[in-house]
């Protein structure tokens, strides 16, 4: 993601196979956790450069036959840590509060060609990751979320479906939180 040529060669093979690109999805993303004092540069370059680095890559590359089109859907998964912060996490809060602004920024300059960008910001998922986490760590998040349970991949998918669809066709430039009421 953090080699702009290699995307681009990415975009222009799938534009190749399948006639276009109407609709993309930035959801890579990677950790790399540490205190802001211990972390090394390479750390902090690692996250940044894949999250949002990659984020303006895969942007700028699907971009150019939207733009002919004068259609497209880009949807960019940022974190409720993005808006939040998180304690050892600097880095990761860096990358996804950048995609953030880089989503409203694009909007508006896509919007007069019928091009809509958003964010999902997705709470604590069900995931591998997750799984990770300690027992008392996650009754600690689980105390945090109104809903009271993590997320399930579903429930970021089908808000996916829907930007991605029709009846998002006047959203753009916004941030939809998916996180079981953890930031209210």
């Amino acid at each position: 993601m953090a080699d702009g040529a290699a995307v681009d060669a990415l975009v222009k093979q799938v534009e190749a196979d399948f006639g276009s690109l109407d609709i993309l999805v930035n959801n890579a993303g990677v950790t790399g956790d540490n205190l802001l004092m211990r972390m090394a540069d390479a750390e902090w370059d690692r996250v940044l450069d894949t999250n949002l680095k990659g984020t303006f890559h895969t942007i700028r590359a699907a971009t150019r036959g939207m733009m002919r089109r004068r259609d497209g859907r880009i949807i960019n998964i940022t974190s409720v840590v993005g808006l939040t912060g998180n304690k050892g996490q600097a880095n990761y809060a860096a990358s996804k509060a950048g995609v953030i602004g880089l989503t409203k920024s694009v909007a508006k300059e896509l919007a007069s060609r019928n091009i809509l960008c958003n964010a999902l910001a997705p709470g604590y998922i069900e995931t591998e990751m997750t799984a990770e986490l300690g027992e008392a760590v996650r009754e600690g998040l689980l105390g945090q979320i109104a809903l009271g349970r993590l997320g399930r991949g579903d429930d970021i998918a089908s808000v996916v479906r829907f930007l991605a669809g029709p009846g998002a066709g006047y959203i753009t430039g916004q941030v939809i939180v998916v996180d079981g009421g953890m930031v209210i």
